[in-house]
């Protein structure tokens, strides 16, 4: 079973300094049928304007991955982490037992525009921690490159919860196809670009949801970068 979301159809928040799109329920949006995917719960295609940001606040229980598209992202930690996300960069950071962070655009000219993607961890109550590793265009070019999983493997961010994410890059004749285990779900992000999955034309920001389906492909890609989500049911 194969479930489309559109890009139009997700929820929009403007404010002023930050502009973002909700793919799932988040904050004053809600939708009943858009709660999360498997244990998948946040997919925000964020932009913050130059010169702002999120100021420091809390979480917990959660594992935080930031996917920066464009600018730069500042980020800021109770744990002492003080780093700069770039594009082609991932970040994950485990909120655990509790931590509080910033984000902000230091930038002068230039809008950061990054996904921010909350995971449910595989259980409540660990330490808070932080990790984050680039991963150049050519690891990606024509293929999906393992960029986070709960083992860390292939040089990718650990994951404290039972998920895995692949970024991929296709343009023109590059196509891709992944195996799918019809005990898990599947979940594909259009970051930008656009791009054939599985029969469907997408555009940036549109979706799949894949339900025991056993075979993803990828194909006739015009600047398109894809997340995959491999999800615990």
């Amino acid at each position: 079973m194969i479930t489309l979301r559109r890009s139009a159809d997700r929820g929009f928040a403007d404010h002023g300094w930050l502009k973002s799109f909700h793919t799932f329920s988040f904050a004053d949006y809600h939708d009943p049928a858009q709660m999360g995917f498997g244990n998948l719960r946040v997919i925000n295609e964020d932009r913050i304007a130059p010169g702002t940001g999120f100021g420091t606040h809390g979480h917990r229980d959660m594992e935080i991955v930031s996917y920066v598209l464009e600018g730069a992202l500042a980020h800021q930690d109770s744990m002492g982490n003080g780093e700069a996300i770039l594009p082609g960069e991932v970040q994950r950071m485990t909120a655990g037992t509790g931590v509080r962070h910033s984000e902000f655009n230091h930038a002068k000219d230039q809008a950061t525009h990054f996904l921010q993607i909350w995971i449910l961890p595989a259980q409540g109550g660990i330490a808070p921690g932080y990790e984050q590793k680039a991963f150049s265009e050519a690891d990606k070019r024509g293929r999906l490159r393992l960029v986070a999983s709960p083992d860390g493997r292939d040089g990718a961010v650990t994951l404290h919860a039972d998920a895995s994410i692949r970024a991929g890059l296709f343009d023109g004749d590059e196509s891709a196809e992944l195996a799918l285990d019809p005990a898990r779900r599947t979940w594909v992000h259009v970051a930008r670009g656009a791009i054939n999955i599985n029969g469907h034309a997408l555009v940036a920001g549109d979706a799949l949801g894949l339900v025991d389906e056993a075979l993803l492909m990828l194909r006739d890609g015009q600047g398109a970068e894809v997340l995959v989500f491999d999800l615990a049911r």
